[in-house]
């Protein structure tokens, strides 16, 4: 019986060491100062190199406060996170409305050119009807007046004259004025027109 109890005894012994090393490597109690012999015995001891964290006489560890600040530190990093998202997307709002702007200005700028093209096309018409009304007045003239208003064009304007001239007595099947036309003019000025005729394209 006596050697039962000292091997139960010892075995208490060897249980409450043991927890004590276990509670002490798990930070749940501090027994490094007690345990220190024993940790120098022992090669490769649990406890070695592990620090208590220290804590107000008055504090109690508590394993939830640090739950908590490892969630404060995730929700810190996570708010990081949504600070970056957040200016990378301001980012792309300022390129979008930068992009944005300048298909607006290229729309108006196309808009524009849209205009100024139709405005030229109605001047050209307008002038186009405006040649053709003044041959139609000088071809109901008699031949000697309308050349001397001919003449008095500058040759642009006079080749214009002749050209739809022709061209009107060509879609109306009847014989051009404007051969007879150069016969009674000064021949220089008449061979001038006529070199200019040639060398330019019937529509500038």
């Amino acid at each position: 019986m006596i050697g039962r109890t000292i091997v139960l005894l010892l075995l208490i012994a060897i249980l409450s060491v043991g927890g004590i090393i276990w509670f002490d490597y798990l930070n749940v109690i501090d027994a490094k100062s007690v345990l220190a012999p024993i940790y120098e015995r022992i090669p490769f001891a649990p406890g070695i190199g592990r620090i208590q964290p220290k804590t107000q006489p008055d504090e109690i560890l508590d394993l939830n406060s640090e739950r908590l600040a490892v969630r404060l530190e995730q929700l810190e990093l996570l708010n990081l996170e949504i600070d970056t998202k957040k200016r990378d997307l301001d980012n792309r709002d300022g390129e979008i409305e930068q992009k944005a702007q300048e298909l607006e200005e290229r729309q108006k700028a196309l808009e524009e050119w849209e205009n100024t093209l139709k405005a030229q096309v109605a001047d050209a018409e307008n002038k186009d009807r405006n040649v053709e009304q003044n041959a139609r007045y000088l071809t109901g003239m008699p031949p000697q007046n309308a050349v001397g208003i001919i003449a008095k064009l500058d040759d642009q304007d006079a080749i214009d004259v002749l050209r739809k001239t022709e061209e009107i007595a060509r879609a109306e099947g009847t014989t051009s004025v404007v051969a007879y036309w150069f016969s009674l003019m000064e021949p220089g000025r008449a061979a001038e027109l006529q070199r200019k005729m040639a060398g330019r394209p019937p529509k500038l």
